[in-house]
């Protein structure tokens, strides 16, 4: 394996952590039942939920690159 294979490793731990850090608003029993349906709600993040989907979209983002970049130099 080489440099891009490990940062491909790290990057995918790091995304697991983010996703899992960011909270949920909806109910689990409402999403099957319908109820308070806000499709088209619109609430904004602020504060560390900002950061926390502002930090998985870098880390998607740079795991994409690095997976590509892995391919083409295997």
């Amino acid at each position: 394996m080489i440099w891009a294979d490990y940062l491909v490793i790290v990057l995918s731990v790091l995304l697991i952590v983010a996703v899992l850090l960011q909270g949920s608003d909806e109910d689990g029993a409402s999403a099957f039942s319908g109820e308070k349906s806000e499709l088209f709600k619109n609430k904004k993040d602020r504060g560390f939920d900002l950061f926390l989907t502002r930090a998985t979209l870098a880390i998607t983002t740079l795991m994409i690159v690095f997976v590509v970049l892995s391919n083409f130099l295997h």
